[in-house]
C-alpha cells in the first residue's frame, strides 16, 4: 500500500477532482491524504480521508478578500501577487512534514512548494492542471482574464506570440518570495511558476476532457490527458448523484424543466445583481427557475414558479434543467457539459473567460459579460439559447461523449505507474 498526498488550494471546483482521485486510490488499497484549506477539514474527514491544513485559507478570510480575487481583470493578479506568492513560506512549512515519507505528492499548479520539496527532499512529485488556460498553448491560445477591450485584441493570433514573454517580464517581481525561499534552501531561482516551473518532470495530469481542449503540440512533456474527474459519482460505479430534497423533487414535478442559476462556490460570495436580474429575466420570459443561492438571501416576493435553494449537487440537479446559467468555473462547466444541457456563462475572473469562450465555440452555450448582466440582456440570451434547437442538440451530444470518459480511472492508473 502506498501513501499518496494530494495538495490543492481553491474552491470546490479545485477540491472535488482531488477527492474523486483520493477515493478511487483508497478503493485500490492505497492511503490517500489531502492537504488543503482548513475550511474543508470537516468535509474531507466525513469521507474518511486524512486531512492536513494548508495555508492560505483565503475563502474563509472574509468577503473583502473574495472581492479582491474575483475582480475580473484584476482578480488573478491580486490572487497571485498579493496572496499566494507571499504565502509560499507558510505553505512550505505546512506541506513539508506532510510530504515527508509520502510515496507520491500530487499537487496543483498553485501549490508552489511542491517543486521545492522535490528538489530539496527527493519527494516524488506529480503536477496537474484543471483547465486549458493553465497550459497556455500557442496552438490553441486561451482567453486571458483582462478588460473587455484587451480580450477583443486577443482574437488576433499574432498577439499570443508576445503575450507569454510579456507576462514573464511583467510578473517577474510577483514571485520574488519563491526565489528568496529557493535561495535560502540552496536552490537556483527556478523557472517561472506560471509556465515551465509548475510542471513535474515525472508526470503532468491534464484533468479535463478533450472536448474542452484536445492535446496540443506544445503541452509539457509527460502530459497525460485523463478527462474530467467527477466527485459526485465514482468512475467504477456510475450512478446518479445524491437524492434531491423532497421540496426540490416536488418543484421539478410541478412543471416544465427550470432554468438553473448558480455561481459556484466562490463567485457566490459576491453575486451583485446576478440573482435579482435573473428573476426579472425569467419572469419576463414566463419560465420556471431554480436559484442556487449559497448563503445569500433570496430575492423578495418570489413567485411559485421560482424556487430558491442554498446548495444542490450539480450531478443531481443539472440533468433536470432546461438550461444552466453559471459563472464558468471549470468544475461547474464540467458538470454542465456532462449534464447535456445548454448553458449561458457569465464569467467573473481567472479561467472563466477562457472556459466561456470554449463553451461558445463548442456550440453548447452562449456568453454574457458580467457588466451587461441585466434582465433585458439575460432574457434575450436565454430566449436564443432555448429557442434554437441546435444548442440542445449539440449539448446532448457533448454530454453523452463526456459521460463515456473515465477520467478518475485513467488518472489513477497513471499515478500508480509513478509509485516506487
Amino acid at each position: 500500500m502506498a501513501r499518496i498526498v494530494f495538495a490543492t488550494i481553491g474552491s470546490l471546483g479545485d477540491l472535488h477532482p482531488v477527492i474523486a482521485l483520493a477515493l478511487e486510490l483508497r478503493r485500490r488499497g492505497h492511503g490517500a491524504e489531502i492537504a488543503t484549506s482548513e475550511m474543508y477539514r470537516e468535509k474531507i474527514g466525513a469521507l474518511g480521508l486524512t486531512f492536513h491544513a494548508l495555508r492560505p485559507d483565503l475563502l474563509s478570510q472574509g468577503d473583502h478578500i473574495i472581492a479582491e480575487i474575483m475582480d475580473g481583470a484584476r482578480g488573478s493578479r491580486r490572487l497571485l501577487r498579493d496572496h499566494l506568492f507571499p504565502a509560499v513560506r507558510p505553505m512550505h512549512a505546512d506541506l513539508a512534514p506532510v510530504a515527508a515519507g509520502a510515496d507520491l505528492l500530487v499537487a496543483s499548479e498553485l501549490v508552489f512548494p511542491a517543486a521545492i520539496l522535490a528538489a530539496t527532499r527527493g519527494v516524488r512529485w506529480v503536477s496537474y492542471v484543471l483547465a486549458p488556460i493553465s497550459l497556455f498553448s500557442l496552438h490553441d491560445p486561451p482567453v486571458l482574464p483582462s478588460f473587455e477591450a484587451a480580450r477583443w485584441l486577443q482574437r488576433g493570433g499574432w498577439i499570443h506570440r508576445i503575450i507569454k514573454p510579456l507576462v514573464k517580464i511583467v510578473t517577474y517581481s510577483w514571485w520574488r518570495p519563491i526565489r528568496e525561499l529557493r535561495r535560502e534552501l540552496g536552490l537556483p531561482p527556478g523557472a517561472h511558476p506560471f509556465f515551465e516551473g509548475k510542471y513535474s518532470p515525472r508526470l503532468n495530469l491534464v484533468l479535463y476532457s478533450p472536448v474542452l481542449q484536445p492535446p496540443q503540440p506544445d503541452w509539457p512533456a509527460k502530459a497525460v490527458q485523463t478527462g474530467f474527474c467527477f466527485y459526485d459519482e465514482t468512475a467504477t460505479n456510475p450512478a446518479p448523484g445524491p437524492a434531491l430534497p423532497p421540496g426540490v423533487e416536488s418543484f421539478l414535478r410541478a412543471g416544465d424543466p427550470p432554468v438553473v442559476f448558480t455561481l459556484g462556490s466562490a463567485a457566490v460570495y459576491l453575486p451583485g445583481n446576478f440573482y435579482a436580474e435573473s428573476v426579472r429575466a425569467i419572469q419576463q420570459l414566463g419560465r420556471r427557475a431554480l436559484l442556487l443561492l449559497g448563503k445569500n438571501p433570496p430575492p423578495a416576493n418570489l413567485s411559485p414558479s421560482i424556487l430558491a435553494w442554498d446548495y444542490l449537487p450539480y450531478a443531481s440537479i443539472f440533468p433536470h434543467a432546461a438550461a444552466i446559467v453559471h459563472q464558468g468555473g471549470v468544475g461547474t462547466t464540467a458538470q454542465a457539459l456532462r449534464s447535456g444541457r445548454p448553458m449561458l456563462v457569465v464569467p467573473f475572473a481567472h479561467d472563466q473567460f477562457d472556459n466561456a469562450a470554449r463553451v461558445t465555440r463548442l456550440g453548447v452555450g452562449r456568453t454574457l459579460s458580467r457588466s451587461r448582466y441585466h434582465a433585458k440582456n439575460v432574457g434575450r440570451e436565454l430566449a436564443a439559447l432555448l429557442g434554437q434547437t441546435s444548442y440542445a442538440q449539440v449539448a446532448a451530444t457533448v454530454g453523452a461523449r463526456i459521460r463515456t470518459e473515465q477520467g478518475v480511472l485513467v488518472a489513477c492508473d497513471a499515478l500508480e505507474q509513478q509509485l516506487p
